[in-house]
């Protein structure tokens, strides 16, 4: 089966071949166009993101095909982001691509984009396979997810405020630098010392059974840099030291409180999922945090960042199983994850 994926939840353009044959997905064409002028703004700007979209979108579709080597017509079903994300930029990707399976006769699916996050690292670890614990972390999401198979999700727990990678993009404003701020986060924190005490939010929970234990919060932590920042009378010579500082708590919670639930749960997986999985120091203190009793699957970063590929690894999977969305399809921004379990004082005891 090859799937045409296509991904226009924020502000990438992205659209991909993926072929699955015996189960296991490949990705054949890949093309992610990332929308630089948002820079500017130090934030996603909606207009301006759906509009580039649409300038984009025929031409990165038409790219993924010729690496991929194929005519459109080849293609056997068309997966397209239905949600979450910016409704206006999802509407450019949903209406392409269900113009494109109305006009070839293919069928259409819709697809989460965190499920599609899920089914990223799939594309190039071969043996990964529920159950296994998920964390999934970017600029608009944190949540901590039981996946013990494919379709079915436990929600164990997820951000009360802002999300991880959001948190990380407000730190590198006080900071001053730049949009986005992940990635300067993480090459200034090489550099740094951990001097400042910040605090580890809600870490303190994982003793406490019930509905907290695996949620998350980063509002108490941002504060906590800003004090900071204004506190420096030497900003330039703490910007290092204070990056390092925030990354070490943020991945502090982020590690122990996956950790706990892969223990907890008796799973020898762990996968991280999203932009903030990027992040190398993550993927390598779960990975020594869970050393010798699980391993740690996470994708590349080209993978971790928004993809079509993801999409119609996803897309594949629910195609194979016989499912298919309407011509009604639309796009949601609060869009469920399918098969979502929601989170009680029962399910994250």
């Amino acid at each position: 089966m090859r799937v045409l994926g296509i991904e226009s939840s924020c502000d990438e353009t992205s659209a991909a071949v993926v072929t699955v044959d015996s189960g296991r997905a490949s990705v054949e064409g890949l093309v992610i166009l990332s929308q630089d002028v948002h820079r500017i703004f130090g934030g996603v700007v909606p207009e301006l993101a759906s509009r580039a979209h649409v300038q984009a979108i025929s031409g990165v579709t038409a790219q993924a095909l010729a690496d991929a080597g194929l005519e459109m017509n080849a293609i056997d079903g068309v997966a397209v982001t239905a949600g979450p994300g910016l409704v206006g930029a999802l509407l450019v990707g949903l209406m392409y691509g269900k113009t494109l399976a109305f006009a070839l006769e293919r069928p259409l699916v819709g697809v989460n984009h965190l499920e599609g996050h899920l089914f990223a690292p799939t594309l190039e670890d071969r043996d990964l396979a529920p159950p296994f614990v998920a964390l999934l972390v970017s600029g608009g999401h944190t949540m901590l997810l039981d996946v013990p198979a494919w379709g079915t999700y436990r929600l164990l727990g997820a951000t009360l405020d802002d999300a991880a990678g959001e948190a990380f993009d407000k730190v590198a404003t006080l900071l001053e630098l730049g949009y986005p701020g992940g990635p300067a986060i993480e090459r200034l924190a090489a550099g740094g010392r951990p001097r400042f005490r910040f605090p580890r939010p809600l870490l303190q929970e994982l003793e406490r059974p019930g509905p907290r234990r695996y949620a998350f919060s980063f509002s108490g932590l941002k504060t906590a840099v800003l004090r900071a920042v204004r506190a420096s009378t030497d900003l330039a010579a703490d910007r290092a030291d204070l990056a390092r500082s925030f990354q070490d708590a943020a991945l502090d919670v982020l590690v122990e409180k996956t950790a706990h639930a892969v223990e907890r749960l008796g799973y020898t997986t762990a996968l991280l999922g999203g932009g903030v999985a990027c992040n190398r120091a993550l993927a390598a203190r779960l990975r020594e945090r869970l050393a010798g009793a699980a391993r740690v699957s996470v994708a590349s970063p080209r993978l971790n960042t928004d993809n079509a590929a993801m999409i119609a690894a996803a897309g594949a999977w629910h195609l194979g199983r016989g499912e298919r969305s309407g011509w009604d399809l639309e796009p949601r921004d609060d869009l469920p994850i399918p098969g979502l379990l929601p989170l009680t004082s029962g399910t994250a005891a």
